[in-house]
């Protein structure tokens, strides 16, 4: 009996945290994800287990995302960003100006649904998001931002602005105007693999 149950546990870990291929192997993604048909990976993409997906998704080349995160809506994301674990990224909302901000199919047969607000949600290149932060629909992130852990984003944030809190609010510029200048005018995340490696030295160095 003891044998029996270790090895459902080993199957059940197996099922849990064993990757699999998708999109022709574009990306790389953990079991009991589900929505995956909802997603367009651009390309060595790594999704964590426990994700789930569902609307109009676009993973940019090489993004990742953490375990348990949830995409719901229309959503861009960026080339080279990182998600945390528990990451909600909620383009649509429920209606605030009516009686009701019920949606469910059990009232009017689920016709209220058309009522919801439908936003998107537009994130840069190489983005870093924190554990659990939450992102509201509407809402355009920068290239180079950080999201700090626990934000929960409902406006805007700016090129390489790090913020934080609830709501989040700015905290400061990871680097100075002309700095952020010449790191855009890079472009780098859009290079080849063999041109960013004539110029790795660089991302060793403290602006």
């Amino acid at each position: 009996m003891r044998y029996l149950k270790i090895f459902f546990l080993r199957l059940i870990e197996r099922v849990i945290f064993t990757p699999r291929e998708v999109q022709g192997g574009k990306g790389r993604v953990g079991g009991i994800t589900r929505g995956i048909q909802n997603v367009n990976f651009q390309g060595v993409n790594r999704v964590a287990y426990g994700c789930n997906f569902s609307g109009t998704i676009t993973v940019g080349y090489a993004s990742t995302i953490g375990f348990r995160s949830t995409l719901h809506g229309t959503i861009s994301i960026g080339k080279y960003c990182q998600l945390g674990p528990n990451v909600s990224l909620i383009s649509d909302n429920h209606p605030i100006s009516y009686k009701s901000t019920y949606i469910n199919k059990n009232l009017f047969e689920g016709r209220l649904n058309n009522l919801k607000i439908k936003d998107e949600i537009i994130i840069g290149n190489n983005v870093w998001i924190g554990q659990n932060v939450t992102i509201l629909g509407g809402v355009v992130i920068g290239d180079g931002a950080i999201i700090a852990s626990g934000a929960v984003v409902t406006k805007d944030v700016e090129v390489f602005a790090i913020v934080g809190g609830v709501p989040a609010k700015f905290i400061k510029y990871r680097f100075s105007k002309k700095q952020q200048e010449e790191v855009l005018k890079s472009e780098w995340w859009d290079k080849t693999l063999d041109q960013l490696k004539e110029e790795e030295e660089s991302f060793f160095t403290v602006l």
